[in-house]
């Protein structure tokens, strides 16, 4: 604990000048030096001048003691997700802040308080606390650096950069004794591998966090492993094994009432039922997925965009007509260029084949090629294009289409 500071700081705050505080415990310039920490006071001296502020050197001590386990507590209670009680212990460290800056806790905390930042996705106050810590990385630890950079990751991650996140989560090696469950970074580079379209090495991270969180008892972090393993074994073709998973965590999540994390569940068992060509079993988990949904969110965009595509394949225009209107004008809504474009593509093709053409080229294919690179829907929609070229005799774009695919 570093007296000197907190006297000064319970000085100010109580609105007493240093000649007032010192008045007859010691000499301003003495009282002066103590505060900033240039001189030590004897334990007289230091007793008396908390005296006159009120202050209890007893309590100040047990404080610290106090936010150490508060900031344990909070972490605990981020890893395994429990979200309410993480909100209960974060307003009880709020009570410390004033005196947090004086203590050795300081950095542990402001560490903790960024991660809980991003746990509640309130990604401008985290970005906030980013710019706080780097100006202080200098002087932490070699695990606080550590810390500090897997939780820049995250934020990366939600932010939706995720290159550059698995690089830095790639750079946090084994031995950097870094204070974050092993589970947790085995997590989020799947994560990172997921969304790069790696799903060997995002199985291979899945793998290990699930066991991490296996052996912690961790059980709804074993439901989010599980949960990356079922997509990305989808899309290794894995079906099997993909099938296992989803039908592992539907009893799970359904027993535990995880009603946040079912619709999510629901949705990729329907996708994965899509791969399989059951689009009658796929129609029915993607219904159950927009039940426990608000129409508010991107995620049951999503969902009603998956199922306008699989009426489309089994030729009920109607229904599909009436899904893709839904999407279109969500998308307006919430503001998805993407969802806009494919699904004012889908509506244009149900009226006028030969102008949806005409619109993939100009709008579809450039807008996913800009921000999807070569996702499995903008291949698709080169087949689509190469298929149509060569149906006509246009073999100079047929190949064109081929050329982009390979």
């Amino acid at each position: 604990m570093q007296f000197g500071p907190l006297i000064k700081f319970y000085r100010i705050q109580q609105g007493l000048t240093q000649k007032e505080l010192a008045n007859g415990i010691c000499s301003v310039p003495h009282l002066s030096k103590i505060e900033s920490n240039s001189k030590e006071a004897n334990e007289e001296t230091m007793g008396l001048l908390l005296e006159r502020l009120g202050v209890n050197l007893s309590s100040i001590t047990e404080n610290e003691g106090q936010i150490k386990q508060l900031v344990g507590e909070l972490n605990e209670k981020i890893d395994y997700y429990l979200n309410d009680e993480a909100d209960d212990v974060m307003e009880k460290l709020k009570e410390f802040e004033g005196i947090i800056p004086f203590t050795t806790n300081l950095h542990t905390y402001e560490l903790a308080k960024y991660r809980y930042l991003i746990f509640k996705e309130l990604l401008a106050d985290a970005q906030k606390q980013y710019d706080l810590l780097n100006k202080q990385k200098n002087i932490f630890s070699q695990p606080q650096l550590a810390l500090f950079s897997y939780l820049y990751a995250v934020w990366l991650l939600k932010k939706g950069i995720y290159k550059k996140a698995d690089d830095l989560l790639g750079s946090i090696g084994k031995d950097s004794k870094i204070e974050i469950s092993s589970g947790e970074l085995f997590y989020h580079r799947a994560i990172a591998k997921t969304t790069l379209e790696e799903p060997g090495y995002a199985i291979y991270y899945g793998k290990l966090a699930l066991q991490e969180f296996m052996e912690d008892h961790n059980f709804k972090r074993i439901l989010h492993a599980m949960m990356l393993l079922g997509i990305n074994y989808t899309h290794s073709k894995i079906y099997e094994e993909a099938q296992e998973c989803f039908k592992h965590l539907i009893r799970n999540a359904e027993l535990l009432k995880e009603t946040k994390l079912l619709p999510e569940i629901y949705h990729n068992m329907g996708y994965l039922q899509k791969k399989l060509d059951n689009y009658e079993d796929a129609i029915l988990f993607f219904e159950k997925s927009k039940t426990l949904q608000t129409n508010q969110n991107t995620h049951y965009l999503i969902t009603t965009y998956s199922i306008g595509e699989i009426y489309l394949e089994l030729s009920n225009e109607d229904r599909a007509r009436e899904a893709f209107l839904e999407v279109y004008e969500l998308s307006k809504m919430l503001g998805s260029r993407k969802y806009r474009i494919l699904s004012n593509y889908y509506l244009m093709n149900l009226e006028s084949p030969e102008k949806s053409l005409a619109y993939t080229e100009s709008k579809v294919i450039p807008y996913l090629e800009e921000s999807d690179g070569k996702s499995e829907e903008l291949i698709g929609f080169y087949k689509m294009l190469s298929n149509h070229y060569q149906k006509i005799g246009r073999f100079d774009q047929a190949v064109k289409y081929i050329e982009k695919i390979n």
